[in-house]
This record gives structure tokens, sequence and C-alpha cells, in this order.
């Protein structure tokens, strides 16, 4: 985690010259700017850390409607159905839903009815979820941009001592020559 120090020295490195000629205020914002993006944010947290009650309860409710175990489950609840009302209480004309099964098509449109925008809110999550991905590739992608800023100046600085130390050292050796010569 960078110090505030840290920030303040990395939001000069980055506008050299241009710092001084600043207002406090914009020092502060770029300072702030700095803080946030230099903090690794957790997407999943974030996403976990906003979900109300209802939304849980959506993403809870259309992982399990999505799931092989609910297409079990479902269907052997429909071939019970059938079952009974045909084979078992049928004969007996006692059926609580004889064929065609008038009932258990209402139930499974009112449940078609609940399911759909539970899943539909589910997906919305999904890509609520996907933004904040994607706003974290962004920061990151920005404080790597940064750091490579900050790398090529240091290496910008570093060939310019090597520059002026290889002068010296050619001013030196033509003074020793000249010297040497005499």
């Amino acid at each position: 985690m960078h110090t505030k120090s840290h920030t303040y020295n990395e939001a000069q490195n980055i506008f050299s010259a241009e710092w001084d000629q600043l207002t406090v205020t914009e020092r502060e914002l770029i300072e702030s700017v700095l803080e946030r993006i230099s903090t690794p944010r957790d997407a999943n947290q974030e996403f976990r850390d906003r979900r109300t009650f209802g939304e849980r309860a959506a993403d809870v409710i259309a992982a399990f409607g999505g799931s092989w175990i609910f297409i079990m489950i479902f269907f052997a609840f429909l071939l019970s159905w059938a079952f009974l009302n045909t084979e078992f209480l049928g004969p007996r004309a006692e059926a609580f839903d004889p064929y065609p099964y008038v009932f258990l098509n209402l139930i499974l449109s009112m449940l078609a009815a609940i399911q759909a925008p539970i899943i539909m809110m589910s997906q919305n999550r999904q890509s609520a979820r996907d933004r904040i991905d994607a706003e974290v590739d962004r920061e990151v992608n920005v404080r790597a941009e940064l750091a490579i800023h900050g790398v090529d100046d240091r290496i910008h600085a570093v060939e310019t001592q090597l520059a002026e130390a290889l002068e010296l050292i050619k001013h030196l050796v033509a003074e020793g020559n000249n010297k040497t010569a005499l």
C-alpha cells in the first residue's frame, strides 16, 4: 500500500515541471486519484458487499433454477404428478388434476412468470459484476502505465548519467593523453 508521501512523490514525478504551476486543489485531486488507483480493488468482494437481500436471493434462485439438480427434481415432480393423476387416482375417479392437466399448466405458467424476472435480475447482477471487473482492469492498466512511465523516466535518467560519465571519462582520457604528450 502506498503512503501519502509516496503518492505525493509519484504525482510530482509524473507532472515534473508542471507540478509547481498547479493549484493546491489540483494537486490534491491528482493525489487522491493516484491514491485510489494505487490501492488494488477486489472485484469479487465489491460485488458481494454491494448486493441487497433481494439481489442475493435472485442469484441463489437463478443458480438453483439453472442447475441439473433442479431439472432432475422438476422432471421427477412432473412424472409423479402425471402418474398420480393418471395411473393411481385416475382409475378411481379421484384425480385432482385429470389429463390434460390444466391445474399443472397453471402452476407451470405461474412458475415461469415468477422465475423469468428473477433470472433476469441475476443476469443484471452479472452485468454489474462485469462492469466492476472492467473498472478494475482499467485501474490495473492505468497503474501499469504509470509504473512504465516511472521506469522509463528512470531509464532515461540512467542513460543521461551514463552519457555524462562517458563524456567525463573521454575528457579525463584526453587530458591524460595531453599530459603524457607534454
